[in-house]
């Protein structure tokens, strides 16, 4: 698998782990990383390294 980034796919990324479905952590961990990538992209957009963009009339 890889990833799109500024249009340009990156490395191929190997996943060898995962939970399986109906793991009662699975919406534990969903949060947690959510969290912390919500975190990490407002402080790129306090520092001008990623320009957010609204979806939506919201």
């Amino acid at each position: 698998m890889s990833v799109l980034v500024n249009g340009s796919p990156t490395e191929e990324i190997s996943i060898k782990r995962g939970l399986k479905q109906g793991d009662p952590l699975a919406p534990h961990l969903f949060l947690i990383v959510a969290e912390g990538l919500g975190a990490l992209m407002r402080t790129a957009v306090d520092r001008g390294q990623f320009k957010p963009f609204v979806v939506g009339r919201g």
